[in-house]
């Protein structure tokens, strides 16, 4: 009976039932290795709004009662978990968190959370309830240690509190990338001191496409909206207490239209343009002919490096039309004098180029796999989502890393019908024709969200919940440990969880529809979501 009540996702390598149960209580001490004191504060702050109790942190060398204890424990010689590993011990006297690193205990806390009721997700005292867990013995480690989501703030600025929301969900789940899409031809949302044209004209347009990608509605409504290097500096701290990296994706040398629209003299024509209101492909991209465009991005991505310590710069690289290219003098002067063969190798060129300066200052380059070349160097990260899957295999036999986003699969932007979490679920990251020697080059999976069609955080919150949540397991559990049946039984617990958390989350209705809906659901592709449960 018991073990049927025990819910966690992504569910953990392996898990063994004890005998009776710990209770936490007013009396109860977080004892701490001195290394965690900040995990320590985070696990008493988290158990204060619900429980009402303000738990003593003692360093783990005092000499104290180790009975009644939450012991949190870095442990050296602890070899087979990985960095993220942990070991979460419950008895009827003691918990215990062991890890190599703080991040493993940081998880091991994130288990500890799922063990308790949920009502510990409160922010209001619920002094009726019992804070028990169950005594368990549990080995805990990630099966990838790339576990993303992207957000696209670029069509909707949605700001800081969505955000540090968004995080905040990562981190119960042990999600460990958030990939901040940050610029696009709707709007450039991150400010840069050099170029401050970037937000005053970059960041604002006059209105937005509604209806899907074949409509001709808009909103008549102005939308803007940016982060100050300030906002950059508070984000990126509060994802470093929970262990989530950021990694800013700043797009080049297409989707560009807004930095276009601020610094014209960029593009081949020298515009002039406004930042579109309309999504899809748009044909003005930066002029690779031009030395003044290489200058601009270095000076960008020299601030950009400043504001997020990952040293992982995304550069987008996808969707890139070669018409203006084709037409302009100085890029056909350029490809002569590089001795180019063509306008695809003028990509090729301006991406090295980028690779060069990032690796100058000591930063790796990612970018989607439309990117991949047997010219690139192999230390690229390539993110798969569509086509192009021989140079992903090529890329990954060289030795070079790929992240898995294929888009039936990953993208949650789409509706229900289309990727259903049924489906989503069962997106294996590794392809099966790779053999097994390469299977480490994959570093794992990223969830995007791309937000045409999201306006706000309801809408944001339906089309990533309960789906997130699958692709949580998928990137940290074992691929033998994985089952879907099992796993939608503790998602009924979880989204209780969620409901305390005030997500919007799509109900079960929506997420798993009728086998006619999923039929036609490619043809969703080019609507905007219905989301029935939000109205």
């Amino acid at each position: 009976m018991l073990r049927n009540k025990i819910c966690i996702i992504p569910k953990p390598v392996s898990m063994a039932l004890g005998k009776g149960k710990f209770i936490i209580t007013n009396k109860t001490i977080i004892e701490s290795d001195p290394i965690l004191i900040e995990v320590a504060k985070f696990f008493k702050r988290l158990l204060k709004p619900a429980t009402g109790f303000d738990l003593l942190i003692v360093n783990s060398k005092s000499e104290i009662n180790k009975n009644n204890t939450v012991t949190l424990n870095i442990d050296k010689e602890i070899n087979n978990l990985g960095e993220e590993g942990y070991f979460l011990n419950i008895n009827q006297e003691r918990i215990i968190i062991s890890a190599p690193s703080p991040v493993g205990v940081f998880y091991g806390i994130q288990t500890l959370r799922q063990l308790l009721p949920v009502e510990i997700e409160s922010i209001t005292n619920k002094s009726h309830i019992e804070w028990s867990v169950p005594s368990v013995l549990i080995k805990d480690y990630p099966r990838f240690s790339w576990r993303g989501y992207m957000l696209d703030e670029s069509r909707h600025f949605l700001g800081k509190d969505v955000v540090k929301r968004i995080l905040d969900m990562m981190a119960l789940f042990k999600m460990n990338v958030f990939h901040w899409h940050l610029t696009d031809d709707q709007g450039w949302r991150i400010e840069i001191k050099k170029y401050p044209l970037l937000i005053e004209i970059g960041s604002k347009r006059k209105e937005t496409q509604i209806g899907g990608f074949i409509s001709k509605k808009t909103d008549n409504t102005p939308h803007e909206g940016f982060y100050t290097q300030k906002d950059v500096q508070e984000i990126v701290a509060y994802a470093d207490k929970l262990f989530i990296k950021i990694v800013p994706e700043i797009d080049m040398p297409g989707h560009s239209k807004a930095v276009l629209a601020a610094y014209p003299e960029l593009s081949c024509t020298e515009g002039p343009f406004e930042v579109p209101i309309k999504f899809g492909i748009k044909k003005d991209v930066f002029c690779v002919g031009k030395e003044v465009v290489f200058e601009f991005m270095q000076n960008v991505l020299d601030e950009i490096i400043q504001l997020f310590p990952s040293k992982i710069i995304h550069i987008g690289g996808d969707e890139v039309p070669k018409k203006r290219w084709k037409e302009c003098p100085e890029c056909q002067t350029r490809i002569k004098s590089e001795s180019l063969k063509d306008e695809k190798g003028l990509q090729i060129y301006f991406t090295n180029r980028i690779i060069a300066f990032l690796t100058s200052r000591d930063c790796r380059v990612m970018g989607w796999n439309q990117i991949l070349s047997d010219k690139l160097s192999e230390d690229v990260i390539g993110q798969y989502w569509i086509f192009g899957k021989k140079k992903v295999m090529k890329h990954l036999k060289k030795g070079g890393n790929i992240v898995m986003s294929k888009f039936g699969y990953t993208y949650l932007d789409y509706s229900y019908s289309f990727t259903s979490l049924s489906k989503a679920y069962r997106y294996e990251p590794i392809p099966k024709k790779l053999i097994k020697e390469y299977h480490c080059n994959i570093l794992g999976i990223e969830t995007p969200m791309w937000t045409e069609w999201v306006r706000n955080v309801r809408e944001l919150d339906w089309q990533t919940y309960p789906r997130l949540i699958a692709f949580a397991e998928t990137g940290w559990t074992l691929i033998e440990q994985k089952n879907f049946i099992n796993f939608k039984k503790c998602l009924e617990i979880i989204l209780k969880r969620l409901d305390i958390l005030g997500i919007c989350y799509a109900q079960k209705v929506e997420y798993e529809p009728h086998f006619i809906k999923k039929t036609f659901g490619f043809f969703s592709v080019f609507k905007e979501p219905k989301r029935r449960s939000l109205y």
